[in-house]
């Protein structure tokens, strides 16, 4: 496989963790190396959460460049914006349709980008955007914090790792009671992706 990097960027406590490592031991199980490191910036208080994953035969670092992203995953929409510069020229941007206002925006001292402005800022950089319903196909699985196993389904079309291997990652990570909603929400995030023309 040549290198894939991707960039899984939110807020604090949408699960980007959780669904990096599982992407990371995903590849791992499939016969990559992988790099991962996290960055959270005030995550518990809504702060912006940001995990680079590399994935190749071979990985020498686990930071990726301004401009060399191939994937760049939002958990939420503002995120994308900030993260968008991040993308490769014809990079795949995956984009939770949700917003989380910061505090900024709540004081009313900033105002938030409207969906044309974020789609213009990540256009500057691909047209190979496709924005996702997650929170509320979470919501309708009756547990919002199935998010991150949807944004993981929504990606996994784009990388070279069987389906069983990512369903075997995510039964080892997820504890028995949570399990099979949760794969639900992976498998309904792997169909409606698959079914987008991406180019």
């Amino acid at each position: 496989m040549n290198r894939q990097d991707l960039l899984m960027v939110g807020v604090g406590g949408q699960g980007i963790i959780l669904a990096s490592d599982i992407l990371g031991e995903a590849a791992l199980a499939a016969g990559y190396d992988v790099k991962k490191t996290d960055t959270l910036g005030m995550a518990q208080r809504g702060g912006s959460v940001v995990s680079h994953v590399r994935i190749a035969n071979q990985v020498w670092s686990p930071l990726i460049k301004e401009g060399e992203v191939d994937i760049l995953v939002a958990f939420e929409k503002l995120e994308a914006a900030r993260w968008g510069y991040y993308l490769r020229p014809g990079g795949l941007a995956i984009v939770n349709n949700h917003a989380m206002p910061p505090l900024s925006v709540s004081l009313g001292t900033h105002q938030y980008p409207s969906d044309e402005e974020i789609d213009d800022i990540l256009k500057r950089r691909t047209s190979r955007i496709y924005f996702a319903d997650g929170t509320m196909r979470a919501r309708e699985l009756g547990d919002v914090r199935t998010l991150n196993m949807f944004m993981l389904g929504c990606v996994s079309p784009f990388v070279p790792i069987d389906v069983d291997i990512w369903k075997d990652c995510l039964s080892q990570r997820l504890p028995p009671n949570i399990l099979q909603v949760n794969i639900t929400a992976f498998d309904q995030g792997r169909k409606e992706a698959s079914n987008v023309n991406l180019g």
